[in-house]
């Protein structure tokens, strides 16, 4: 699952695509995890007077999503996060499936920095996340674990 990618190992157009149905299983865990208690994520009456006429998932839950395929599929553990940036292109209702699509769009040898992309759709092609982050892979050798 988790691996250890060397500076060399990854490259500019990389790309991984994963799809995963969002449950309320899943909301309750992240809402557990980070306190996130949203009425719009929790509160069927409220979440039903609001834009989206029902409950959704938390965009940053999804775009948690993103970092993990990232870590688990595309570059490996070494490399950490510097900054992300999210755009919440469209909600993510329980049950929708969302393709998550990641890829390396630069590298830069001098700073030793990744910048990825990502993209996620529901199961009607509707764009519901854009991204665009930057992680500094290390110097040193990372431990083996």
């Amino acid at each position: 699952m988790y691996q250890i990618k060397t500076w060399d190992e990854i490259g500019v157009g990389d790309r991984v695509s994963i799809a995963k149905t969002i449950t309320e299983i899943d909301s309750a865990m992240y809402g557990s995890a980070t306190g996130d208690f949203g009425p719009v994520h929790n509160d069927t009456g409220y979440a039903s007077k609001t834009r989206f006429g029902a409950r959704i998932a938390s965009g940053i839950m999804v775009a948690g999503i993103c970092t993990s395929i990232l870590t688990s599929h595309l570059v490996g553990i070494a490399p950490v996060s510097i900054e992300d940036r999210f755009w919440f292109t469209g909600p993510v209702k329980f049950g929708d499936t969302v393709t998550i699509d990641v890829w390396i769009v630069e590298k830069n040898a001098e700073d030793r920095t990744i910048i990825w992309e990502a993209s996620a759709r529901n199961q009607d092609g509707l764009e519901v996340l854009k991204a665009r982050a930057t992680m500094k892979y290390p110097r040193r050798p990372t431990p083996v674990v």
